[in-house]
């Protein structure tokens, strides 16, 4: 049997040395070695027979056999649909999000309302007291929740075994420390090891846990990167906590797509989820307004109209100034070039501002042909109607390319009581589009679109 022995490992990278070193070969950073004891749990014969041949063999991949396991239920769609169609039975999902944003309302306010299934809520950062009064203000169910103040990991897997839950915690993984590291929570060293001996738990015992987890100033989750490839779900929380409106993103997925979306709206009472979300995206006070457009965008499997808002003016400082919010801002910059270009628009003195309203960030191309139609809508202080909806993506020769799935734009659009939409004409050769109840105006080049749009 061979004995325990100390390493060194970097909290920065993880590179392991046998002995102490100032500084990191691997990453370079300075003072970043903590010491840790290798404890030997099995001889290295443990794993073979006496014969000398291993117990499991290589086997062809379709003699694997895999029984199918129904997914957890949340009894909350938006987050059932982010994860994939529910909690896999045995996955380890983590939450991150800025501070305030609503992560621990979110986890609660779900496990309250699943009383079939007994679930143990540790907290480390939260007395029971005030995990209390959130309960009483977001939920009148309180299911079969157990509660616990702990951030001890060995004292936490002793409150396991009495409790044996169906669904487990951890509120948060930063605050929580093992006996055998020598060091202090939320470093990179504790949070690699709590993170492994509970994914150890989850694989073991076929039990779902939950981690909720800090980011960083720069908006990554705290601790190392290796934390988001140990996990098997990684789920971001976004949107301004000053905003009404809160964005569940999924970011990594072993079990489900990563383009799915759900959206919340934060409430005294908890948050309510969104199922329209163009009910929240669209207002009814731009009327008469210049600089506002409406695009038909899609992120996951819904479709939602969003307003693109613009601001054009004469630069005031000489450098003209470019800024966008929720829309990549080199992107912005190529569609003002391909209007300077292409159709003989001279914004190269004008300040432009771009918004996308409701806070969301959408990455969907399709909304190109809005914001140039918002930014000439602006730049000639001329009014878009309120009944026009758009969808289409910008190329460099100033083409309206074709999107993806239109007759769920087209459909939405209609639903919502818009009266036309311009489309990609590439979009609906073959589409019968008197079925939709409304009027698809297609086209071809940018400038098409603006003789539809301006006259």
């Amino acid at each position: 049997m061979a004995k325990d022995k100390t390493v060194f490992l970097c909290n920065a990278c993880g590179y392991e040395s046998p002995k102490w070193q100032g500084k990191c070969p691997s990453c370079g950073a300075w003072n970043s070695f903590v010491e840790r004891v290798v404890r030997n749990t099995a001889s290295v014969r443990g794993s073979f027979p006496e014969n000398g041949k291993p117990q499991l063999h290589p086997m062809l991949i379709d003699d694997v056999s895999v029984d199918e396991l129904p997914r957890i239920d949340m009894k909350d769609g938006e987050l059932n649909r982010v994860l994939g169609g529910g909690l896999v039975p045995g996955s380890l999902v983590l939450l991150g999000g800025e501070p305030g944003i609503g992560k621990s309302t979110l986890v609660l306010q779900t496990i309250l309302g699943m009383p079939e299934r007994k679930v143990l809520y540790v907290s480390g950062e939260e007395s029971v007291q005030q995990i209390k009064l959130r309960a009483d203000r977001i939920a009148h169910e309180r299911g079969n929740c157990h509660i616990v103040c702990e951030t001890s990991l060995e004292t936490i897997f002793t409150h396991i075994k009495n409790v044996e839950p169906e669904l487990l915690v951890i509120d948060s993984i930063q605050t929580m420390s093992s006996e055998a590291v020598d060091s202090s929570p939320g470093s990179m060293s504790q949070v690699r090891e709590c993170t492994a001996m509970l994914l150890k738990f989850a694989k073991e015992n076929n039990t779902p846990v939950i981690l909720i987890g800090h980011i960083t100033k720069d908006g990554a989750i705290a601790g190392p990167k290796i934390l988001e490839h140990i996990v098997d779900v990684v789920i971001q929380f976004e949107g301004d906590q000053h905003y009404l409106y809160r964005v569940l993103r999924s970011i990594k997925n072993r079990f489900g797509s990563t383009a799915e979306l759900g959206i919340y709206e934060m409430r005294r009472e908890g948050l309510r989820q969104v199922t329209n979300p163009s009910e929240l995206l669209l207002s009814d006070r731009h009327k008469g307004m210049s600089g506002v457009a409406i695009a038909s965008a899609i992120e996951g499997v819904s479709p939602f109209l969003i307003e693109a808002q613009a601001l054009v003016s004469t630069a005031a400082y000489g450098t003209p100034q470019r800024s966008a919010t929720g829309f990549d801002i080199r992107r912005m910059n190529m569609l003002l070039a391909v209007l300077e270009k292409r159709v003989g628009f001279k914004l190269a003195q004008k300040d432009v501002y771009l918004n996308i309203a409701g806070g969301l960030r959408v990455n969907d191309p399709a909304i190109d042909l809005s914001v140039i139609s918002a930014i000439l809508s602006s730049n000639m202080d001329v009014e878009i109607e309120p009944t026009v909806c758009m969808a289409g993506e910008v190329g460099l020769s100033g083409e309206i390319r074709p999107v993806n799935r239109i007759e769920q734009r087209i459909a939405e659009a209609a639903k919502l009581g818009f009266k036309q939409i311009i489309v990609p004409a590439s979009n609906i050769k073959r589409l019968d589009t008197s079925r939709f109840g409304i009027e698809v105006l297609p086209v071809n080049k940018v400038e098409e679109a603006f003789r539809l749009v301006f006259g």
